[in-house]
């Protein structure tokens, strides 16, 4: 069955082009040419990924973000000519899971798209309950709690805990971490995985900048200081 990728784009020529390039990359592709209309369709016909424009008229593309939000859990890539480091990180601050700039190739388009979609499958394939402390997590249902209080992250936030939480109480690397939650070409891109890390460490510390659970190992990478349960049950008592 093919994946369903939701493409949001105003300019007609270059959705089009993104469309035949997708769907020869063997994806099934409904494009909307406005938020609004986007909204809909990814209502009518559940995306298993999203890729959204920022520079759009009526209604842009960060208030479309966070109305997908209430829709669908499906990962949102920002496809846009806002290249500069503020609308990067405030975009993927917002909680995307990934964002491309214009101009970008067909190789670059298309990896990002399957690695995007890789880490959603690896996220709803996981069944396992981690507790330590005051922090519970529900890698089956994406439920994280702080001293029994739901926390909501955005899909990367979630992705990087729970990356961390496949080697507990062990150091990863950097680029062990890039990896699993971005996929290989991001093996080198460390400034996102400091940003997120700050990201989390800001919803599950209560110091984030003295944290308990989420520890950097100077030079070598991130360590999550967590004991595994015996048992799920003992975990949800």
């Amino acid at each position: 069955m093919k994946d369903t990728i939701l493409l949001i784009e105003d300019d007609e020529a270059l959705a089009q082009l993104v469309q035949l390039l997708l769907e020869r990359a063997g994806y099934d592709v409904h494009s909307a040419g406005n938020g609004k209309a986007g909204l809909e369709m990814a209502r009518e016909i559940p995306p298993d990924l999203v890729l959204l424009d920022i520079l759009m008229p009526d209604m842009d593309g960060w208030h479309v973000y966070e109305a997908l939000q209430g829709i669908t859990d499906a990962p949102v890539l920002f496809l846009t000519a806002l290249g500069d480091e503020h609308n990067i990180t405030y975009g993927l601050g917002l909680g995307a899971d990934d964002y491309i700039v214009k101009p970008f190739g067909y190789k670059e388009l298309v990896t990002r798209v399957q690695a995007a979609l890789s880490r959603a499958r690896r996220m709803k394939g996981q069944q396992t309950v981690f507790q330590a402390g005051e922090l519970w997590v529900n890698l089956d249902t994406h439920e994280v709690k702080v001293n029994n209080r739901l926390v909501a992250l955005t899909p990367t936030e979630y992705s990087l805990l729970s990356a961390l939480l496949q080697d507990p109480g062990r150091t990863v690397s950097h680029d062990a971490l890039l990896r699993r939650v971005w996929g290989p070409e991001y093996a080198n891109r460390r400034d996102y995985l400091k940003l997120y890390i700050w990201y989390l460490r800001q919803k599950i510390e209560k110091d984030p900048r003295n944290p308990k659970y989420i520890l950097s190992e100077r030079g070598q990478g991130y360590r999550l200081n967590v004991e595994i349960p015996e048992t799920a049950e003992s975990a949800e008592a």
